[in-house]
């Protein structure tokens, strides 16, 4: 037997599929809230940030799984006081990623501590960190939901001043925009964010949903329109992707989805060269 003969087996791939109906439906729900919620982190030069949240994402759920408690609630309350710690005290950028510098170690090592002294399951230990397909088809489906749907919704009320303050911060600032307010209440959002993305892909891989589609989108267009729904295309086909591929396979989840999601920002990076070339 080779080694795909060992990582990949089809045999009961049906069976699977019917049984993973409430991981599909959460993996569709995190591809838009990544996709979405990534258009801004590029437009707004937060991918650092990102993973700052996620390494306190990662610290609160650690500490939830030590302590026996709901995991995506302990993630959800880590990522929300990093993303509020970075938007309350990080106004201008050098003083961001030096929050950003501060906090990451910091979670990383709490999320360690609380690793070292849980005894359960080895494998519950390497979900946090990589994520597993698993984590969406528990009770847990119903926090991931929920959440997701509160994103959304303060996306979608936020999006256009968003955009606005996003793009010119100083003009939209001069018309009267709450930019400080605004920017708190992103940050806050994109923890909420990174908290359902740490659940699928784990907190070392969290910038594969919520930079890289976007990133991506980016490079082909620079619409206010198309950008977001070519964002979210890409978020969706690498989360849907990676899930049907990690059922029939002995890996993680996250490998496929940041190796789809890498692939997919390669092709746009060419077309997009390609395009400036043949202009």
């Amino acid at each position: 037997m080779g080694i795909l003969g060992q990582i990949f087996g089809f045999d009961h791939y049906g069976e699977l599929l019917a049984l993973a109906q409430d991981a599909l439906l959460a993996g569709a729900l995190l591809g838009l809230v990544g996709g979405l919620a990534g258009v801004f982190v590029v437009m707004r030069d937060l991918p650092f940030a990102v993973h700052g949240i996620s390494e306190l994402s990662f610290a609160g759920a650690s500490a939830a799984l030590f302590l026996g408690m709901n995991i995506v609630a302990g993630s959800i309350v880590g990522s929300l006081v990093a993303a509020g710690t970075i938007g309350a005290l990080g106004v201008r950028a050098r003083d961001r990623n030096a929050v950003i510098g501060i906090i990451m170690p910091f979670g990383l090592g709490l999320g360690v501590l609380f690793l070292s002294l849980y005894k359960g399951r080895a494998a519950n230990k390497f979900g946090v960190l990589t994520g597993q397909i698993v984590a969406v088809a528990t009770p847990q489906t119903a926090w991931l939901v929920g959440t997701s749907a509160v994103v959304l919704v303060v996306l979608a009320i936020m999006w256009r001043p968003l955009t606005f303050a996003s793009a010119d911060p100083e003009v939209a600032a001069a018309r009267g925009v709450p930019v400080r307010a605004l920017s708190l209440a992103f940050m806050l959002v994109l923890g909420l964010a990174v908290a359902l993305c740490v659940q699928i892909v784990g907190a070392l891989l969290v910038l594969s949903l919520l930079v890289t589609p976007a990133a991506a989108a980016a490079r082909l267009t620079a619409s206010p329109v198309v950008l977001p729904l070519l964002s979210v295309t890409f978020a969706l086909v690498s989360m849907e992707g990676g899930l049907l591929l990690a059922l029939g396979s002995t890996l993680p989840v996250s490998p496929y989805v940041t190796t789809i999601s890498f692939a997919i920002y390669l092709g746009c990076r060419l077309a997009g060269a390609r395009r400036t070339a043949g202009a």
